[in-house]
């Protein structure tokens, strides 16, 4: 009986003492400390990692993608892929990742990989479509795969790696993949005979005319500047000029023309080619007030013709994007011959009628590119608010900015590039 008490008095004295509590409580709680540790070095190593592979993904998407449309003689699928390949052979050897366990980078061997290699090999691949008659589009799809092996102290946890996968898309089209039909708006009012900033050296004098002397019988005067007539079918040229190289057969590119002055002129129907539309402009002569409203009419009217997308499907199978290249230097005064003033609103007639042509233009799904050339505020105004956005309205206050935006707005129509698309 005694020898049952002390027992039981020894046990309950084990329970009460708190001697040892640290050690049990710091055993239990290292493996977890340690595990938290490994973890958060883990996540800093997939991050790294994977930013890593995403750059190797997107260089050999685009290499592949550039490379079928930049051989004049067809280059294979498998050729492209093997392209693909190298770069991210290339990228992945020079940005493994540096950590206790870690791959090393994508095992893209050409040897016999076992189980584990299968899982990590890259897929490349290629689809292609035939756009219109005789053209290819191409798409290169880039899936980049690793398994980085955790270090050990993220393996208390149980798990001893992690499969990561990045994406690249990339997309590319041999010759000019879009067709184009554009129309050019152009003002020709007096004003544009007045002089710019830039001097003409070709000349020792020549009449410089203002808005202060316009109309008047004035002496040539040294030195001699080039007036924005002379700009505009110089930066119209700049205009004309890449989408002429990118279409030499003359099977995609249509362009047409009309100016304006008081009341609209006979424009230059849209033709293939640039030629037509470039004569037409060189022609212009500068005189009279300012309406761009019928012009603006006629030229949403021609781009809008069933016989229009019909040719471009005759010619090339594809249905055109449709720009009008809309400028100005002044506001409108004139309303068909008629001169007018601003209403309450600030606007005119023929504001309002270009505006109204503007809104048609836009839901018929013609891009709207607009430049005001040294102009007034309610020409700045009309402008860009008849532009399809911010992006497509210019107000150029020099000779040598009208010629720069012109030139970008060619780029922009006839550029093609193999482009990343996600």
């Amino acid at each position: 009986m005694g020898r049952r008490n002390t027992v039981g008095r020894s046990f309950v004295a084990m329970l009460k003492d708190r001697g040892g509590n640290f050690g049990i409580m710091a055993a239990l709680a290292t493996p977890l400390i340690l595990a938290a540790g490994g973890v958060a070095v883990d996540l800093a190593s997939m991050m790294t990692t994977k930013n890593q592979m995403q750059d190797a993904a997107d260089a050999a998407a685009l290499a592949a993608a550039s490379a079928l449309v930049a051989n004049k003689d067809a280059l294979s699928t498998e050729k492209a892929k093997e392209i693909a390949l190298n770069f991210l052979k290339a990228q992945s050897g020079t940005s493994s990742t540096d950590v206790p366990g870690g791959t090393g980078g994508s095992d893209v061997g050409t040897g016999s990989p076992s189980p584990t290699d299968a899982q990590t090999q890259p897929t490349i691949d290629i689809t292609s479509t035939t756009v219109g008659k005789s053209d290819k589009a191409f798409k290169v799809t880039v899936v980049n795969k690793q398994t980085l092996q955790f270090n050990p102290m993220t393996q208390l946890l149980g798990q001893k790696s992690v499969n990561l996968e990045t994406v690249a898309i990339a997309e590319s089209a041999t010759e000019t993949q879009n067709a184009i039909s554009m129309y050019l708006v152009l003002d020709r009012s007096g004003s544009m005979a007045f002089k710019t900033d830039v001097q003409d050296t070709t000349r020792t004098k020549c009449k410089n005319w203002t808005s202060a002397n316009w109309g008047k019988n004035i002496s040539e005067t040294s030195p001699c500047y080039i007036d924005k007539m002379t700009t505009l079918k110089s930066a119209v040229e700049k205009l004309l000029k890449p989408l002429a190289e990118a279409d030499p057969d003359k099977k995609y590119v249509r362009v047409g023309a009309v100016s304006y002055s008081s009341s609209v002129f006979k424009e230059e129907p849209l033709a293939w080619g640039t030629e037509k539309a470039s004569t037409y402009v060189q022609n212009l002569v500068a005189n009279g007030g300012t309406d761009s409203s019928d012009a603006f009419k006629k030229a949403v009217d021609d781009l809008t013709l069933t016989t229009e997308n019909d040719a471009h499907a005759a010619a090339n199978g594809l249905t055109p994007q449709k720009y009008i290249v809309f400028m100005t230097d002044g506001e409108n005064t004139h309303y068909r011959g008629q001169s007018v003033s601003p209403g309450a609103d600030g606007k005119s007639t023929s504001d309002r009628k270009t505006l109204e042509y503007c809104t048609d233009a836009k839901k018929a799904g013609i891009k709207i590119f607009t430049i005001a050339f040294m102009a007034p505020d309610r020409g700045k105004v009309i402008l860009n608010e008849c532009a399809t956005s911010e992006a497509y309205y210019k107000a150029p206050e020099k000779a040598e900015d009208l010629l720069a935006v012109f030139g970008e707005i060619g780029a922009k129509t006839s550029g093609k590039m193999a482009r990343l698309t996600k």
